[in-house]
């Protein structure tokens, strides 16, 4: 695996990209200097966290011959304050499903994911405590 960054003006905002050339772009607050012309980085960590679950509950359900019809996640982190680095200390991921679901299937799906398939939630456990809920709307 391997990501390229490049510089795309002379404060904060840059651009990642992978080997397949898709792109996302950062940068930093604009208490630092930053323009917020893209995701800052922790963002992108709580990003991730809920993207990588989101993987594996989409996969778990279609295994499972449920009817999503559609999914999505709110990610809310807190950090420490007042530290440099100022790592996670709380972060909550809240599904909201649709579709034609079993709660029992649902549940277990999240479970899986959050409890041992998802590698960017297993990394915010080193620091943080993960908690999840969920809702499904039919």
């Amino acid at each position: 695996m391997k990501i390229k960054l490049k510089r795309l003006d002379d404060a904060y905002h840059l651009e990642a990209s992978n080997e397949e050339g898709c792109t996302i772009e950062t940068d930093g607050s604009p208490a630092i200097g930053g323009g917020n012309k893209g995701m800052r980085p922790m963002q992108l960590l709580l990003a991730a966290a809920g993207s990588c679950s989101s993987i594996d509950i989409i996969s778990i359900l279609k295994k499972q011959k449920q009817e999503l019809k559609d999914l999505q996640v709110e990610v809310n982190g807190e950090r420490e304050a007042n530290v440099v680095p100022s790592l996670f200390t709380d972060v909550h991921l809240h599904y909201i499903l649709s579709g034609a679901l079993d709660d029992t299937k649902v549940k277990r799906a999240i479970e899986l994911s959050v409890d041992k398939y998802c590698s960017v939630v297993k990394i915010l456990e080193k620091t943080a405590k993960v908690t999840y809920s969920y809702e499904i709307i039919n």
